[in-house]
């Protein structure tokens, strides 16, 4: 569960990153899903990483 937390969250950064949302980012979130599934616990980390990071940079742009 908690992996499918962290992949709509890339996939909303990642959707975020290309200036369009939508579609794009929903299947990126996705795919990521299906990535950091495959790493196991490495890939929530990964993933929990990256989530992590672009929310402190957002907040320091702010």
């Amino acid at each position: 569960m908690i992996g499918k937390v962290i992949g709509a969250l890339v996939g909303s950064e990642i959707s975020r990153r290309g200036g369009r949302g939508g579609v794009r980012g929903a299947v990126l979130g996705a795919a990521a899903v299906g990535g950091l599934r495959r790493l196991g616990p490495l890939g929530v980390v990964l993933g929990g990483a990256y989530v992590a990071k672009k929310m402190i940079d957002r907040r320091r742009q702010s």
